[in-house]
């Protein structure tokens, strides 16, 4: 996919690929938006899909899969052990990758629970740029510590710096010195910041981490869920990798790092997930679970078939115009946003555009889920299902205070060849609206509040009746129009 430059002097992004297959969607008035969100206690996770015009909420599992994907499916070997499929897909991930061993599992946050089992201790620390929420909860339930050292642009709204996911070299060698490798588990790099907007880390960047961590004998850990995004980002800002291609970009990555795993419902467009490594001593490690919470070593808890999708799925993800969908369509929206005034985290990131609850909803204090109102609020002016990525998403401190966000994000995420460029186009003009209106929109408070993951099952109520009087103002401004 690519920016081609139209008469007018505009700018568009241009989808290579036609559509062939469609999916009926649903935009409800705003009265019935309003009481579907009422009847999902303030969460967009609990919405019914039906009551979901576009479904922003993630890009995890729900990207458009290809012809040639489909097509693999049918010729899976259906066997429990020993599957041509497996190996199939194993040569695949060597020749992509250039490591030795791979291990299945069903997704991502299976491979967490396999590391963390592995790695973590009570009182060990993991050091990244910054947490994934599955990945601090596998971590922290064992007893392990969560040290994150993103740098101080990581952290900023706007910003021209093209790769704001890079850890702190400085902070890094701090921790190694004050606690010693032997309190360290292991160091963690998350290809695109996923709480934070989405942004890319650089090629020098985790060239000195994996120098520093192979000097002190620390594990790297790479979590390689977003690198589509990332490989984007490295060819298209990196002045040295223009010319380069995908996959030696890809080989170069893993030949940094001791661990890679990724979720399959991100990385290839299929289901599933993976470890690779090349020392033979974690492979056996590693071996030994895979049967006990999994399933056998060459099936890991997949589908034949979905491993035959991922196949190519991870072939297809080394082509530039694959790897180009998503950035290019997160940037068109930014863009969109940003020319009505919408505060976004930039430089447009990867997995979605990330909207700024802290400017948007500044008249409320942040114990009242400003991300989390912002989150309903956008539901409700447009249908448009949208992850919170706030003090929500955060796990509460052992005394039961609030741990509050350092950034408070509505997450437009955009799956892989999924929405077409009018849909992107009103979701910037209903976001753009609300943004206008953003006095109306009033606070959350917890009703009922897992202890783990609450944004997943939480459920809240408004403070204040601010969604009826959001959806008045809609009706008045818009009449008739959904």
């Amino acid at each position: 996919m690519s920016f081609v430059k139209f008469m007018s002097g505009e700018n568009i992004p241009l989808e290579m690929h036609k559509v062939r297959m469609v999916q009926k969607v649903n935009l409800l008035p705003v009265e019935q938006r309003l009481k579907a969100i009422e009847e999902a206690g303030y969460n967009t996770f609990l919405l019914k899909n039906r009551d979901v015009f576009l479904d922003q909420l993630t890009d995890s599992g729900v990207n458009a899969m290809s012809q040639e994907q489909y097509a693999a499916m049918m010729r899976a070997d259906d066997s429990y052990a020993g599957s041509e499929t497996f190996y199939r897909l194993e040569a695949v991930l060597q020749d992509i990758f250039g490591m030795k061993y791979f291990l299945p599992a069903h997704q991502g946050r299976a491979c967490e629970h396999l590391i963390s089992k592995i790695l973590v201790k009570p009182g060990l620390t993991t050091i990244m740029n910054y947490h994934f929420t599955t990945t601090k909860a596998h971590i922290t339930i064992l007893g392990g510590i969560v040290e994150e050292i993103v740098i101080d642009e990581g952290l900023k709204i706007e910003s021209d710096l093209p790769f704001k996911g890079d850890l702190n070299i400085d902070r890094l060698n701090e921790l190694i010195k004050k606690l010693g490798k032997e309190k360290i588990a292991f160091v963690r790099i998350e290809a695109g910041t996923n709480l934070i907007g989405g942004q890319p880390v650089s090629m020098n960047n985790m060239r000195m981490v994996s120098d520093i961590c192979r000097n002190a004998g620390i594990p790297l850990v790479y979590d390689a869920s977003l690198l589509g995004d990332n490989l984007y980002f490295i060819k298209k800002r990196d002045e040295k990798y223009k010319n380069a291609d995908i996959k030696s970009i890809c080989r170069e990555i893993a030949s940094m790092m001791d661990i890679v795993y990724f979720s399959a419902r991100k990385l290839g467009s299929a289901r599933g997930g993976g470890i690779l490594v090349n020392n033979e001593e974690l492979y056996l490690k590693f071996r030994d679970l895979i049967p006990l919470y999994e399933g056998f070593l060459t099936y890991g808890g997949m589908s034949v078939r979905e491993m035959e999708a991922l196949a190519v799925g991870l072939e297809e993800t080394m082509d530039m115009d694959v790897v180009s969908q998503t950035p290019i369509i997160v940037e068109a929206l930014c863009n969109e946003l940003i020319k009505n005034g919408v505060p976004v985290v930039t430089p447009p990131g990867g997995l979605g555009c990330h909207v700024d609850a802290t400017q948007i909803c500044a008249h409320l204090p942040q114990t009242q889920y400003r991300a989390g109102a912002l989150t309903a609020a956008i539901y409700i002016a447009s249908g448009v299902r949208n992850m919170e990525r706030g003090t929500m998403s955060e796990q509460r401190n052992e005394d039961g205070s609030e741990r509050f966000a350092e950034m408070e994000l509505a997450r437009l995420a955009v799956p892989r060849r999924v929405f077409t460029l009018s849909q992107v186009k009103y979701t910037a003009d209903r976001i753009s609206w609300l943004y206008q209106n953003r006095n109306l929109i009033g606070g959350l408070e917890f009703t009922e509040e897992p202890k783990v993951l609450r944004f997943f099952f939480g459920r809240l109520k408004p403070i204040g009746n601010w969604p009826e009087e959001l959806a008045k103002k809609f009706r008045e401004d818009f009449g008739d129009s959904l």
